[in-house]
């Protein structure tokens, strides 16, 4: 009887272990793909038959989309759309596929990055109180429709790519105190809503240690609230290939973890769509670092807009093909 026992506690102790096991994040963030579909785009498999492009990164080892939110964002076709209501729609459609989810906040009514992070049209003459419960107010409004609609969030980013901070001017790096005021109304929403949620706060040049230990040094002074390190990965913006920049992708990522005793996650990577092997290498060299990890720290590896084929986007980073199939690069989200 107690060697039975002893067997059964074994297989208990198996079976919680194999449904907590750490599962590696792999996918892409996908935001223009409604705006392609309503435009006619066709997305075809290698044999040439036509297919749902979710389907098509699905069976190429994705298990991960990533959707963007604007605030009042426009209808134009590739600089607009991401509302709260198409990003809910697009969620449940995702997550009924099997797909997990991170919502990205621009908090923009377009694109916001290292270059621009202006302010939503609405929030612009406000007094910094009333935007920072703007803050709070928009993300937990869009978090809330997404758990009405059943979708389950698995992270959440409170800004993208904002070395130089958000919502300028109020929120910019000159001012520290209240870009920390911002990102933590932006934490506290997500957590309102579902404290299992992991928050990301994402900066781009995830090779540059410098740039990261700089920022994020701030904001442990400004007791800035989150779980997950998030850093953008594309070796074309600064002019060299992969090979010159991937020890330091994989420097900073470690020290990340040990620095500031935080997970890290690449939430955008990108390659040129016309050097499909370089591409293909470049995403398998960054998956082998962010794996690298110690512990499981280093969670996933997101590629931006794949799907985004230059004769629709213009976009040179996409992986895929003139003639609407998937690049062979992505083969490398194999297992």
């Amino acid at each position: 009887m107690k060697k039975f026992q002893a067997l059964l506690l074994v297989l208990l102790s198996q079976l919680a272990y194999s449904q907590n096991k750490f599962e590696f994040s792999k996918g892409a963030d996908v935001s223009w793909l409604p705006q392609m579909v309503a435009t006619g785009y066709q997305f075809y498999d290698t044999d040439g038959s036509k297919k749902d492009c979710l389907q098509l990164l699905k069976d190429r080892g994705m298990n991960t989309v990533r959707l963007r939110v604007f605030v009042n964002p426009s209808d134009d076709k590739a600089s607009g759309h991401c509302s709260k209501e198409e990003t809910v729609a697009f969620a449940q459609r995702a997550q009924k596929m099997g797909f997990r989810i991170m919502i990205n906040f621009h908090y923009s009514d377009s694109w916001a990055d290292p270059g621009k992070q202006f302010k939503p049209a609405a929030w612009k003459d406000l007094p910094f109180d009333q935007l920072a419960k703007e803050v709070y107010k928009h993300t937990f409004d869009v978090m809330t429709a997404l758990k009405n609609a059943k979708v389950t969030t698995e992270w959440v980013q409170v800004g993208n790519e904002i070395p130089g901070g958000m919502l300028w001017p109020e929120g910019s790096t000159d001012n520290w105190k209240q870009l920390g005021i911002l990102l933590n109304k932006g934490y506290d929403a997500v957590k309102a809503v579902d404290k299992s949620i992991k928050v990301i706060i994402h900066l781009d040049e995830g090779d540059n240690n410098s740039k990261f230990r700089t920022f994020f040094d701030n904001a442990t002074a400004q007791n800035v609230k989150y779980d997950v390190i998030g850093l953008s990965y594309y070796p074309f913006w600064v002019k060299k290939d992969y090979t010159e920049t991937i020890a330091n992708l994989e420097y900073n990522l470690n020290d990340m973890v040990t620095r500031y005793n935080k997970e890290v996650m690449v939430v955008e990577v990108g390659g040129e769509y016309d050097k499909v092997q370089n591409t293909k290498e470049l995403l398998e060299a960054t998956i082998k670092a962010v794996k690298k990890v110690p512990n499981n720290k280093g969670l996933g590896v997101l590629y931006w807009e794949p799907q985004g084929e230059k004769s629709w986007s213009r976009y040179s980073l996409s992986a895929w093909l003139p003639d609407g199939k998937p690049s062979p690069a992505l083969d490398a989200f194999k297992d």
